[in-house]
Formats: structure tokens, sequence, C-alpha cells
């Protein structure tokens, strides 16, 4: 049995085809399976159900390609250990961001990133939180930038920053003239949402007490961009939350339509999150103090209710 065989098991195993699996760890067709064939020998055992379309692993090769992902990632770590020692910071890193940090935080610290660690070779993907938490799982990303807390056993978090919720209230709106506002003021129904899938959405819903449903609701939307959401807030269609980095760039004729909560602020935490073999913790680290740096002059705020994705609540100091 050898670290290649293992790789060439994970590779079938993730694209349920010979073909495709061989074109992904760069050998040919015949290479791979005749490999893998020879393990399922040595083993006794057959891994992968050839009759199925597409191919599926049996039960006892489910429980190999478990096996073999640790094995993998352990053999990983030898590399690790000695860019440790050698206080090396580089080679590829696959990062995986959320849709509604993306667009504010990767601006802020990419630069700085890059320019100071120039041998890293970020390779970064948008991601929804469950596809994040699959490829992390699966080795398909080195780390992630992400809403927590989830509690997802296996996953690791580590908290960057905690981002206050601001409200988007236009002058059609009945909160528009209120200097600050209170979460109890909150009514779910005339809150313009994310669609399904984005965390922020799940923790605008924890922070509403409760789901108000209406017979004469005419009118519920859920859009994909906050720049959307602004707009039909703007057109009278209700109001919505937004997360406070992306204020920061709000056009100057809608500033005025930003009102703060009253303390404490509901905020979300952004953490790195990774998987628990935690490999490429050097770089990890290195990225988080990079985004530490720039985050903690833009978000000042003293007093934060953490509202999570994973619906718990806890109040933290947010100090800097």
């Amino acid at each position: 049995m050898t670290i290649t065989q293992l790789h060439y098991v994970l590779a079938v195993a993730e694209h349920k085809n010979f073909t495709r699996a061989a074109q992904k760890v760069f050998v040919t067709q015949p290479t791979l399976s005749m490999q893998i064939q020879k393990l399922e020998e040595e083993l006794d055992v057959l891994i992968f159900d050839r009759s199925k379309k597409p191919i599926e692993l049996t039960e006892t090769g489910k429980k190999i390609v478990t096996q073999a992902r640790n094995i993998v990632n352990e053999s990983d770590r030898i590399q690790d250990i000695v860019d440790q020692q050698k206080g090396f910071i580089g080679g590829a890193f696959r990062l995986g961001i959320i849709p509604t940090v993306m667009p504010t935080l990767l601006p802020m610290f990419i630069n700085n990133f890059i320019k100071k660690y120039p041998k890293v070779k970020l390779q970064i993907e948008e991601l929804h939180t469950e596809a994040i938490i699959e490829k992390l799982k699966e080795g398909h990303l080195d780390a992630a930038i992400a809403a927590t807390p989830l509690n997802i056993e296996g996953i690791k978090e580590n908290a960057l920053y905690y981002e206050p919720f601001v409200g988007y209230i236009p002058p059609s709106h009945r909160l528009h003239n209120e200097y600050k506002i209170d979460v109890n003021d909150l009514d779910i129904d005339d809150i313009l949402l994310l669609q399904d899938g984005h965390c922020f959405k799940d923790g605008i819903i924890n922070l509403c007490k409760t789901v108000k449903s209406s017979e004469d609701e005419h009118f519920r939307l859920q859009s994909g961009s906050f720049e959307t959401l602004i707009k039909l807030a703007n057109e009278g269609l209700g109001m919505t939350l937004l997360p406070y980095l992306h204020t920061l760039d709000i056009a100057e004729k809608d500033k005025n339509n930003l009102k703060m909560f009253k303390d404490p602020v509901p905020a979300r935490e952004v953490s790195l999150i990774y998987n628990r073999s935690e490999l490429k913790m050097q770089i990890i680290d290195a990225m988080r103090k990079v985004i530490a740096s720039v985050v903690k002059g833009a978000i000042t705020f003293q007093n934060v209710e953490i509202i999570s994705p994973a619906q718990q609540k806890n109040k933290k100091e947010l100090q800097y």
C-alpha cells in the first residue's frame, strides 16, 4: 500500500469516474486503474462498485476512503513540519470565502498579504457555508472565512472579528426617524433578505425574535446581493440589514438611511475555519494576523452580541 495509491482512491471517490480522476492526479487512466486494482487485490476487497454508473463506493470502500483521507492528511503534515522548522511560508493555499464577506474583506487584505508572503500561491473560491464545510472535510480547501460559531465536528474556528449589523431604513419606513433602532422593533415581514444559502440571512432570522406570517402579504423577495436589496428598499418595499463593512462603501446619498442598533449591538462573528488536522497552520496564522491588522481600524465597536448562523447567541466584548 502506498500514499500514491490512496491519492488515486480519493480522486476516484470524488469524481466517481476513472478517466476524470486520472486527469485530476495527472496520470493515464490505465495507470490509475491498475494501481487501484493492485490495492484491492492486496486488501482482498472491492473498494469501488464498477457496475454502477457513476461508480460508487462499496460499504467497505466508504470506510477505506475515510481512513485514506486521514492517512494522506498526516503524510502532508510531514512537509508542514519541515516548512515550519525552516520558517517557510509558501506553496499553494486554497481559501474559501462566503459571498457576504468576499466583496468587502478581500480587497482590504489581499494586497498586504501577497506583498508580505509572495511565496504563497492563493487559490480563492466564493462559496456558501454548506459547500465550504463539505470541501474542508474532503480536503479540497485548506481554510475558509465564514460566519461562526458553526459547531461542526472536525472543523476548528479562529475568530477574526465581530461585524455589527446595520439597518438600512429608507424615509418611507416606520423606523426611519429613530436615532438608533432596537432589535425588538424588527419585523421579519418587512425585512428584505438575501436568498436561501446565505448564512447572513440565517443570522437575521435568528435576530428577529418571532417570524410573522401575513395572509395579506403582497411582496416577498430574497435577493443574491446587498445592492439589489438597497435599491428595493429605496423604492419603499421594506428595510434591510447590512454587515457593517459593506456600509463603508455605500453611496453618499444613501448614508442617511443607515441606522445603528442600541447596545449591545447585534453582530456576526467572522472566523478563519479549517480542518482539525491543522495542515498549513503557518499560512493560516499569517493570514489571521494580516486580516486582524487591517480590520481593527475599520471596526471599533466595544459591545456586541453575536448572532450565530448556528442559532447560538453569546455576548462578547470586542476591543482592539
